[in-house]
């Protein structure tokens, strides 16, 4: 069955439907990773996003439900170029075609992955609609799709209830704003005992549970959008509990500061993004997954200053913060899926809670 995909500048892509027949409005973004299709599918910060896989060929690993960064995918399509329909792995336990008919995605395969890459970098992120209904008309479905903005997806990725991962070692508050797995696990490979709590917990509760750290985690949409949760970071923030945030989490210490955040022009989505080390003068290749960045210029120097920078870009990629024991990075050091360079960055985290 054809399938199509139509973006707002009003150009068209037909392909092959391969998943579900659910029609989807989505921001259309792009992912240059070459493995961790798995993990960018359950991924929460990609809720309200289709991912186009720029790597050409998707699902020749097949499925392992245990990589898994969440309890279900979270992106609204997937657009490849080409979808394996023989899985070689001897982890695998289902076929990403079974995987997406079960969870409802749709996914178009056999379309141009690079020349949509390239329209995306050249005119930016746009939204797009996929179907498979070929009497669509492009003039009346312009408005539907331009019209569309990803709201609300804090709330609905987040942990709706507190729960413990068990540890002997430090007791980690992790505030869940769309948390990946692997943030508690890097905790838990190193002893914490980790409490995960919903994205909207008042500060006043987060201190009652006497954590020895805070963590906040990745999340997805536009991070000035959470204005209540921004506020209790700011009591945080005057604590002297040592907090370390990721991705989203770094964009809501920054704005609780009082720095300002701004969208990308199609964002970091991959796992071979260069950052620097300003301190050291060494520079890592990291995993990435977003849309905004901070503003270094609205920074206030006595508050905090930059850590790491994108040597692609120049964008800020992290912040240390003075006379606090507070660091935040923009990218990923739990990885899954990229590279392993920044997982330093938790044995960081324990030894300011053991200082």
């Amino acid at each position: 069955m054809k399938a199509y995909l139509i973006l707002e500048d009003g150009s068209v892509y037909e392909g092959e439907n391969v998943g579900a027949l659910r029609e989807a409005v989505s921001e259309i973004v792009f992912n240059t990773s070459m493995t961790g299709y798995l993990e960018v599918m359950t991924d929460p910060s990609y809720a309200g996003q289709a991912v186009v896989m720029t790597y050409p060929l998707i699902g020749n690993y097949g499925i392992c439900h245990e990589d898994m960064e969440s309890y279900r995918p979270w992106i609204d399509g997937l657009i490849v170029r080409e979808l394996s329909e023989v899985a070689s792995n001897f982890r695998n336990e289902d076929s990403i075609q079974n995987f997406l008919i079960k969870n409802n995605i749709p996914c178009i395969c056999g379309i141009d992955t690079r020349d949509l890459t390239k329209r995306l970098r050249e005119h930016g992120t746009m939204n797009g609609f996929i179907t498979v209904d070929s009497s669509f008309v492009v003039e009346k479905i312009l408005q539907r799709i331009k019209e569309y903005s990803v709201k609300g997806v804090v709330k609905r990725t987040s942990t709706k209830e507190t729960y413990i991962l068990p540890g002997k070692g430090k007791r980690v508050v992790l505030i869940d704003f769309g948390a990946k797995r692997n943030i508690a696990r890097q905790l838990q490979k190193r002893g914490c005992e980790v409490i995960v709590v919903p994205c909207d917990t008042k500060a006043k509760e987060i201190l009652k549970l006497k954590p020895d750290g805070i963590m906040l985690s990745n999340g997805p949409g536009d991070p000035k959008e959470n204005a209540d949760i921004i506020k209790e970071i700011k009591k945080l923030y005057d604590t002297d509990i040592p907090i370390f945030a990721i991705c989203l989490g770094h964009q809501l210490m920054a704005l609780a500061t009082g720095a300002n955040t701004y969208k990308l022009r199609y964002g970091h989505r991959g796992g071979n993004h260069p950052v620097k080390d300003l301190e050291t003068g060494r520079t890592y290749i990291s995993s990435q997954n977003h849309g905004y960045a901070v503003d270094e210029s609205t920074l206030d120097k006595n508050i905090c200053v930059p850590a790491f920078v994108n040597v692609n870009d120049g964008t800020n990629e992290g912040l240390r913060y003075i006379n606090k024991k507070i660091f935040t990075v923009q990218y990923h050091p739990e990885a899954c899926p990229g590279p392993r360079d920044s997982s330093y960055l938790f044995d960081k985290f324990i030894k300011m809670m053991e200082d």
